[in-house]
């Protein structure tokens, strides 16, 4: 999420500081083991039947992580960069089964950071080779504190939807990102234009500022203008809406909570939860 230090507090709309500052979203009982995703639920036998545990839930977050960090073709002893790293789980399983490093982990909201070192204290406190393979920042998507051509990997987990400015976020990716860098991201996003409208009206969070209804063709085309190439878009709702409704449906406290109706919206095709990866500018002056 974009956030830029400033004054007392962080530069954030009211409902984004709120939930992600005071109220700690991943405390929700919709979410589980720290993570703040929807899931990637591919890994189950047969996903339309059975109960789902709160372990299967945990795997489910994991496994968006692993979905994401595989499309990288090479990842050992190279930086990464996760944008939105909430807690910071996503940094520690880049870095033990990917073997990432140094890996910094961002994120727009102060008391994220501040969870996200306490949640990884004792790998930061490590050996002096160890514990330079992780670090955590404050800073803003449109506004990375990094220098130019300073990172191999640049991820995002389920954060990018939060960007108010998506075209800053993909300059900036363009460039930090190294020549040989790639770029690989994962949220949902409404299918077409009239989606995006509608939205709103069915989904709180679009309709009280915590999520900006971006179309996927706009965000394509919003990477590639800022000179990434080979963008490529893969729809994974299939693996994500349908086992989430479920083990949301099995339990009483969140059977009749509005995140059901993400369902609703991916069966009658207003979004859509999307892979997308990308390759670092062809030159350095691409991306300036």
């Amino acid at each position: 999420m974009p956030h830029q230090p400033d004054g007392d507090g962080p530069d954030l709309p009211e409902r984004v500081a709120a939930l992600y500052g005071e109220h700690d979203l991943a405390t929700v009982p919709a979410f589980a083991g720290g993570f703040i995703n929807f899931g990637y639920w591919a890994w189950l036998p047969d996903h339309a039947n059975g109960p789902l545990s709160e372990a299967d839930r945990v795997r489910s977050e994991q496994e968006l992580y692993r979905l994401v960090l595989g499309t990288f073709e090479r990842t050992r002893g190279r930086s990464a960069l996760e944008v939105g790293c909430g807690r910071g789980l996503g940094c520690a399983l880049a870095l033990r089964e990917f073997g990432l490093g140094p890996v910094t982990g961002l994120d727009v909201h102060p008391d994220q950071i501040a969870r996200a070192r306490e949640a990884n204290a004792e790998l930061l406190a490590g050996p002096p080779d160890a514990a330079a393979r992780l670090d955590f920042v404050e800073g803003a998507a449109q506004r990375l504190p990094l220098p130019a051509a300073s990172v191999d990997c640049l991820y995002s987990v389920e954060a990018a939807q939060h960007f108010r400015d998506l075209p800053g976020f993909a300059r900036e990716s363009a460039r930090v990102l190294r020549l040989d860098g790639r770029l690989a991201l994962t949220t949902f996003f409404a299918r077409i234009p009239e989606a995006a409208r509608a939205l709103p009206e069915l989904l709180p969070p679009y309709a009280d500022g915590l999520d900006v209804p971006y179309v996927i063709d706009d965000v394509v085309d919003t990477l590639a203008a800022a000179g990434l190439r080979d963008v490529r878009v893969r729809a994974i709702g299939e693996a994500v809406w349908e086992p989430y409704d479920r083990y949301m449906a099995q339990r009483p406290e969140l059977r009749d909570e509005w995140p059901r109706r993400y369902l609703t919206a991916y069966r009658t095709g207003l979004l859509d939860y999307y892979v997308i990866t990308a390759a670092a500018p062809d030159s350095l002056s691409a991306a300036a």
